[in-house]
């Protein structure tokens, strides 16, 4: 079975996904691969070379992830140039891995992390989507503490994003990461018993 596995800033998806790798889910990683499109050497990062310059890359070659944030969130239109170049490449990958998986693995659960899944529109590749929920009192904590933003930045964060009651409403599946690391655990351990059964 494939799933997709989403949720919101600060709501504890990679929690999840790690407790989920854990039991012996295979995961697949959508930022890791973004990551990887984006190594020396790879088309795609040619490709944000020739439209955004050299410029963006640091002597060695990598990608200087701060230049092209820069230039991206002050320039919406740059920022939508960028994704039709690296969106297509990163599904088509993350699209080839989950075939891959399935074909070496018929019985194995495999969950795919896409954190902007529905706003993507991606939902429609997966059996079920799992969400990983907060109330967003609780995102907005979190997201304060770990990234030691003002509430006014956080909460420019969480505006960018799906609001997570919406995506509550659109899920299959939840696993609500409010509480302990131990109450999330035992939902992923009922989870996975549930998941086994289907």
């Amino acid at each position: 079975m494939i799933i997709g596995l989403t949720g919101g800033i600060a709501t504890g998806k990679s929690t999840v996904s790690s407790l989920l790798h854990h039991k012996g889910a295979l995961i697949i990683d959508a930022d890791v691969i973004a990551r990887e499109v984006m190594l020396p050497g790879h088309p795609v990062l040619a490709e944000v070379v020739k439209h955004f310059g050299q410029a963006i890359l640091l002597p060695d070659g990598q990608l200087n992830r701060k230049m092209l944030g820069e230039i991206i969130f002050n320039q919406p239109g740059e920022r939508e140039k960028l994704n039709q170049i690296t969106h297509p490449a990163i599904r088509q990958e993350m699209w080839d891995r989950m075939h891959f998986q399935s074909k070496e693995c018929p019985s194995c659960l495999i969950v795919v992390d896409i954190p902007l899944l529905y706003e993507s529109g991606l939902q429609t590749m997966f059996e079920q989507v799992l969400v990983v929920y907060t109330p967003r009192s609780v995102q907005l904590q979190r997201l304060m503490e770990r990234n030691q933003l003002t509430l006014e930045e956080a909460e420019s964060r969480l505006h960018a994003q799906m609001d997570i009651e919406e995506k509550k409403q659109l899920a299959n599946l939840i696993i609500d990461n409010s509480g302990t690391l131990s109450e999330t655990g035992h939902q992923v351990d009922q989870l996975w018993q549930d998941l086994r059964l289907l």
